[in-house]
C-alpha cells in the first residue's frame, strides 16, 4: 500500500505539521467554496492538534470560523459530559477557546438525545444530508486514527460497517469499552477531499509496516487500509511509529 508519509520527530512535530497543512486545506475550501467542513477525531494526538489551534487563536492567528463547520468521525454512545466522550475531549481542547458559532458544531447523538444507538444513528445522517443537501458527499477535511489491530474511527476488523454500501452512518459494537459507538461508513470515508491519518507510538510501528507491505491491488485486511479516499491522503507519523 502506497502511503504519502510525513515522518516527524514526536508527537508535538506531528500535531504541529498536521495543523499547518490544516490550515492549507481549510483556506483553500474556504477561498472555493465558501466554508470549511472537517470530521473531527478523537485521542491523544488530535487532542494536542486542537490544543494548538485554539492557542494560535488566542495569539492573534486568526480563523474564519463562520465558515468553520465541524462534524465527528466516530463517537462513543455516551452523554455528551462523559469522560469519554470525543466531543466533550474536542470542547475542552477547541470548541470552548475559540468563536465558533454554535449551529456550526454538529457532535454525534448521545443517550440524553436517542433512547438506542441506531436512532442516534441514522439521527447524524439525517443531519449530514440535510447539510451536504444537493452537493457532493465530501468533507474538505478528515482526521483518523489508527489502532494496533488497524482499526480506524469505530470501524474494526471484522465490522459489518465495512462492508456498507449505503448508510453514511451505523451504530456498531465495538471489542473495545465502551462496546456502543457511532461511526461514519466507507461510503462517507472514502469520499473526502483531504484526509490526515494522525499515529503517534511505537506500538503502531507493525501496523503500520503490515499496511506499507499490503499489496494495492487487493483489499486491505485491516479497516484503516480500506478507507482509500477519492481526495489526498496523508500520514503524520512520529519516528516511533514509522520506525
Amino acid at each position: 500500500m502506497k502511503m504519502d508519509m510525513r515522518v516527524l520527530p514526536d508527537l508535538d512535530a506531528v500535531s504541529r505539521a498536521a495543523f499547518e497543512e490544516l490550515r492549507l486545506v481549510m483556506a483553500d475550501a474556504i477561498a472555493n467554496r465558501g466554508r470549511f467542513a472537517m470530521a473531527l477525531s478523537g485521542g491523544r494526538t488530535p487532542a494536542n492538534l486542537y490544543e494548538l489551534w485554539a492557542e494560535a487563536e488566542r495569539q492573534g492567528v486568526p480563523t474564519a470560523w463562520t465558515c468553520v463547520h465541524l462534524f465527528w468521525g466516530d463517537e462513543r454512545y455516551v452523554r455528551k459530559d462523559d469522560a469519554l466522550s470525543n466531543y466533550r475531549m474536542t470542547r475542552e481542547t477547541l470548541i470552548s477557546r475559540v468563536p465558533i458559532p454554535e449551529d456550526h458544531v454538529y457532535p454525534m447523538p448521545g443517550p440524553e438525545d436517542f433512547s438506542t444507538p441506531q436512532g442516534a444513528a441514522e439521527a447524524y445522517e439525517a443531519e449530514l444530508r440535510g447539510f451536504f443537501g444537493s452537493e457532493p458527499l465530501a468533507f474538505d477535511l478528515q482526521l483518523l486514527g489508527l489502532g494496533v489491530e488497524g482499526h480506524t474511527a469505530s470501524l474494526f476488523p471484522g465490522s459489518p460497517a465495512l462492508e456498507e454500501k449505503k448508510r453514511w452512518v451505523m451504530a456498531v459494537e465495538a471489542p473495545a469499552k465502551p462496546s456502543q459507538r457511532l461511526t461514519l461508513t466507507p461510503v462517507v470515508l472514502n469520499q473526502a477531499r483531504n484526509t490526515f491519518f494522525l499515529v503517534c507510538g511505537a506500538d503502531k510501528r507493525e501496523i503500520v509496516a503490515a499496511l506499507r507491505s499490503e499489496p494495492a491491488s487487493k483489499p486491505s485486511q485491516y479497516p484503516a487500509g480500506r478507507i482509500r479516499p477519492e481526495g489526498r491522503v496523508l500520514w503524520f507519523l512520529d519516528q516511533a511509529a514509522a520506525g
